[in-house]
């Protein structure tokens, strides 16, 4: 297994410090299937406080949450989940929305993973019959992902719900990044939250735990949520371990966030400065850079393995973009070697493409 200096691959890939560890070993904890762990019900109070919902419950990952909402959400098979194109659980969750939820995936082609409510109105207000699959959920993930990290503006997500409530569908929140949102626009989660119907976020991103996500709706979806839930193996045992990393981090590592977006815009701004290289700076709201290379001589695949033997992680999106994730474990030393490393890369690849 490779070992890498720089890991920019995801904010997922960060390591627990010292102390979140210390206040894990720590942790009082008691059996989460039976709602006996006192530190998983600490951690669902302050997210039901955070979220402004009702009640919560504690997943392994932010991509159960989302499967448990959908199928919470869709009523009959074959009904329909309106999201982008770009939308983490319909390119990168094994199918899950037809796998699992047995529902069909709408996709709305959108700008950096944000779309409008006049692109949902037309499924949305479509006659009804027998034989057409009903909408039933409208999900937005904020921030986006394949989007580079855009954040989606309270105006739209006000629009896009009260249509969707108008016609009887379901919103849902992939919140994977919502902290991130809040962060940057001071914008509170409840805010944000209060026009969907279930909500989650995760801790192994913006804050830097090892696992951990809480999926938050009203009383009556997080009961028939532990249905799922047990279905699909997520009963926990003296999960407080788990919920205990998640507390640390909301208390120590979310007040970092502006700061890491701070060294995100800083990175971007580097590369714009390089010939070879092709980014709106402007577009790098938070934690996530998406740039392409601009020379045929150079293609995203190569900058990824060169960067790899130099022991950087970066991911190549396609023939031409690439993705980097700035987290915790990030510092300014880092970004001015990952700069580094690109300059020497794209010069020597040119140079010897010259001779």
């Amino acid at each position: 297994m490779i070992k890498y200096k720089i890991d920019l691959f995801s904010d997922t890939n960060t390591n627990p410090s010292r102390e979140m560890r210390q206040a894990m070993c720590e942790a009082e904890v008691g059996n989460e299937v039976a709602g006996e762990d006192p530190t998983v019900n600490k951690l669902l109070e302050v997210v039901c406080d955070l979220l402004g919902k009702e009640a919560a419950v504690f997943m392994p990952s932010g991509t159960m949450c989302n499967g448990i909402a959908f199928r919470v959400l869709c009523q009959r098979p074959g009904d329909l989940i309106i999201l982008d194109q770009t939308a983490h659980p319909l390119i990168k969750a094994s199918g899950l929305i037809s796998g699992l939820a047995q529902a069909q995936p709408y996709w709305i082609e959108g700008k950096r993973g944000i779309f409008s409510v006049d692109q949902i109105k037309p499924v949305i207000c479509a006659p009804q019959g027998y034989n057409i699959s009903r909408p039933r959920v409208v999900s937005i993930e904020q921030t986006t992902n394949f989007g580079g990290g855009a954040i989606w503006p309270l105006k739209t997500i006000q629009e896009i719900c009260h249509l969707a409530h108008d016609y009887d569908v379901y919103t849902h929140m992939d919140g994977a990044r919502l902290l991130n949102a809040v962060a940057e626009t001071k914008i509170s989660a409840a805010e944000y939250s209060k026009y969907f119907d279930s909500v989650w976020i995760d801790f192994s991103k913006s804050c830097g735990a090892p696992i951990g996500a809480v999926l938050a709706g009203s009383k009556s979806f997080i009961d028939e949520a532990w249905y799922y839930k047990f279905q699909q193996g997520g009963g926990l045992h003296q999960a407080g371990i788990l919920a205990a990393g998640c507390l640390y981090g909301l208390q120590h590592h979310y007040p970092r966030l502006q700061e890491i977006h701070s060294h995100a815009k800083r990175l971007a701004k580097l590369l714009s400065e390089l010939p070879f290289i092709k980014i709106a700076v402007n577009e790098v709201e938070t934690n996530i850079i998406i740039f392409e290379i601009k020379y045929p001589e150079l293609s995203a695949l190569y900058v990824e393995q060169a960067l790899r033997e130099k022991g950087i992680r970066v991911l190549a999106l396609d023939q031409t973009r690439i993705r980097m994730i700035i987290h915790l474990d990030i510092s300014l030393v880092h970004l001015d070697e990952v700069f580094s490393a690109i300059c020497e890369i794209g010069e020597q690849k040119l140079k010897s493409k010259i001779i």
